[in-house]
């Protein structure tokens, strides 16, 4: 159940086999049933989320009860509300599964004991956070300039598979976009071939 987060680890660090050992007992495996939530907005955040198998949105909900998607977490990704993760307050995001799910979890005190055992997997969540800060501001600045077409094509290139595995109206919430508009681009994009 380890495969995607050796992984993921050996594409930023190189670990001993006794560091791969000691880390492996870090992790709690837990499998959620699709549309099972892993966090509710509201909850404090106890878990940072690595996805063995599976696919998570996280979302949240305004005043008016629309659904906003922040983020889509699949094989070999983290998902969190890490505002919430690391300061106790209440979480702002829901976290749910779009398909049955393999997760391996950690709590703050493991993430912090696990550093302190291996340090080398400090460096490694170190460079996590420097690779989603640099997406988070691409995705910023995209969903300011990019119009929609843009924006579902730059989606689908780096994601193909999201298509398939997520609701067209999540991955319109996740574009900033309606359902329908998404539906347009999609028939646009297909009779232009």
């Amino acid at each position: 159940m380890y495969k995607h987060l050796y992984e993921s680890i050996r594409e930023k660090i190189t670990l001993t086999p006794e560091e791969t050992e000691l880390i492996h007992h870090y992790f709690i495996p837990k499998k959620i049933r699709k549309r099972q939530y892993l966090l509710n907005a509201g909850d404090v955040c106890q878990y940072i989320a690595f996805v063995e198998k599976g696919l998570l949105r996280s979302f949240s909900i305004d005043d008016k009860a629309h659904e906003h998607v922040i983020q889509f977490a699949m094989e070999g990704w983290w998902a969190s509300d890490m505002s919430s993760f690391l300061s106790g307050d209440d979480a702002q995001y829901n976290i749910e599964a779009l398909e049955d799910s393999e997760l391996l979890l950690l709590t703050k005190a493991m993430l912090d004991e696990l550093m302190d055992k291996v340090p080398k997997m400090e460096r490694y969540f170190r460079l996590l956070m420097q690779n989603n800060i640099v997406a988070l501001q691409r995705r910023v600045t995209s969903s300011q300039s990019d119009m929609a077409e843009e924006k579902y094509i730059k989606l689908i290139n780096a994601y193909p598979d999201i298509i398939n595995r997520s609701s067209q109206h999540d991955v319109a919430s996740y574009l900033g976009i309606t359902p329908e508009t998404l539906s347009r681009i999609r028939k646009q994009i297909s009779t232009r071939g």
